[in-house]
């Protein structure tokens, strides 16, 4: 198969008609250089420009792990090993973090995927158990390489590198640009692709917004932003996880759809957050500084700082959430007087006066329906699709967004036919195994549980 034509269906598969100009020049880069550093903001396909590359350079008669990315943080693993799934390409990859269970990621690498994306930590600690081999490693991705500097896995990376003897491909990206690279990496004179936009580039674009509350407590005058927003969706960002959870709590109670993501939730509790975010059942996300970088959600028009970060590029971030490559973004400041102000914050912007408007949000149109079987009680989307449709009676548009994991999976169903569906599947069986499929409940930390 010719590269174009493959590189074409890949595309397809993705849902994408052509790359960007970063992909582009990315992709040639990374196939005929041996050190990269490839420099892109959140957001504008960087995942794509890499693994494009690595697909091609894969060999089908290797049969063990070809290529290892390295990832801060498991939800940046998990959103990579999506986009290969989405590729359609004939290859298997597997994600290893922390918090996972070890013995299913071993028994995962017993029959080795040609790329495997991992955390530092849980990475070297297989190497350390010899549980995949390293001999035919020829390319290391580290991803989003500055947030991994920022959070110290300096040993074990140059633990993992320092076992990488047969490497011939280095690609260091990172959304920041002014980053020291350790000697460990041995990326000698990388050929560098920046691509990050100028500040007057990425502000001409995002406007910045003033609300001044009247209370010490800004949760009026937020509620009152967000009953301004047209019932279009926001991330709000604070500096404190018991403050999301208030926030969250208080505005559900006045009939806004919100869920909140901190550090402080197990990965089951933030996965659920994310995708009923992701898939529209839940309109506003409280959270902290943890959501400012590399989730996989859409592009949002607004963006909300209920408190203001201590540093200038934590705003930065929280912004790059809107905004993003050409479309246009809000970030809205909320203040009250005595509050310290910060110095990389201009105080002379607009000032937008929300006191009035109390008119709800339009709720989602949109359910999360859980089901108690993933991957590895052998479902995928294209049953799930087919039980909702013959069994529970859904038309085309009644479905949403559908995610599977290793043992549960998440449906987005139109809000007013979850009664009738989960009335017509009670008892039917799916691949015929009796599953529970009930509405997802919120994340709520209180009696319920």
């Amino acid at each position: 198969m010719n590269k174009k034509h493959h590189s074409n269906n890949i595309l397809l598969n993705l849902g994408i008609e052509s790359l960007n100009e970063m992909q582009e020049v990315a992709q040639d880069t990374i196939l005929n250089d041996n050190n990269v550093l490839l420099l892109s903001p959140t957001g504008s396909g960087k995942t794509l420009a890499f693994l494009l590359p690595v697909l091609e350079m894969l060999q089908p008669e290797i049969l063990s792990v070809q290529c290892l990315i390295l990832v801060p943080s498991r939800e940046l693993g998990l959103q990579i090993e999506q986009v290969w799934k989405k590729m359609g390409t004939d290859y298997k990859v597997n994600v290893c973090y922390g918090g996972h269970s070890i013995d299913t990621e071993i028994k995962n690498l017993s029959n080795p995927p040609a790329v495997l994306i991992g955390t530092p930590g849980r990475i070297a600690d297989h190497i350390d158990r010899g549980t995949f081999r390293v001999d035919k490693i020829q390319t290391l991705i580290l991803d989003e390489f500055d947030k991994s500097l920022q959070l110290g896995f300096h040993e074990q990376m140059s633990f993992i590198i320092g076992k990488l003897t047969k490497l011939n491909k280095r690609v260091l990206v990172s959304a920041t640009s002014d980053i020291e690279i350790p000697r460990y990496t041995r990326v000698v004179n990388p050929t560098i692709l920046d691509f990050i936009p100028t500040e007057e580039e990425q502000e001409s674009n995002l406007a910045t917004k003033m609300v001044v509350s009247k209370e010490k407590d800004k949760l009026g005058s937020l509620f009152n932003l967000i009953c301004s927003l047209k019932s279009q969706s926001a991330i709000v960002f604070c500096n404190h996880r018991d403050a999301a959870e208030r926030i969250s709590d208080t505005l559900n109670e006045k009939g806004i759809y919100a869920t909140y993501y901190h550090g402080g939730m197990d990965q089951d509790e933030r996965e659920r957050s994310l995708i009923q975010f992701r898939n529209g059942s839940m309109s506003y996300l409280i959270t902290t500084d943890l959501a400012a970088r590399g989730l996989d959600i859409p592009e949002m028009k607004h963006v909300i700082h209920y408190h203001l970060p201590l540093k200038a590029d934590e705003f930065t971030h929280r912004n790059g959430r809107t905004a993003r490559m050409l479309a246009s973004g809000t970030a809205y400041v909320i203040a009250h007087e005595s509050e310290k102000k910060m110095d990389y914050l201009d105080y002379g912007m607009e000032v937008l006066n929300v006191e009035n408007t109390t008119s709800l949000p339009k709720p989602p149109d949109f359910q999360t329906i859980y089901i108690s079987g993933g991957k590895k009680n052998k479902l995928n989307k294209i049953d799930i699709v087919g039980f909702f449709s013959q069994k529970g009676k859904l038309e085309k548009g009644d479905l949403g967004l559908i995610e599977v994991k290793d043992f549960i999976s998440f449906a987005a169903v139109k809000f007013n036919k979850v009664k009738d569906l989960l009335h017509a599947i009670k008892d039917e069986k799916m691949k015929g195994k009796k599953f529970k499929i009930e509405v997802a409940r919120k994340v709520i930390k209180k009696e319920e549980e």
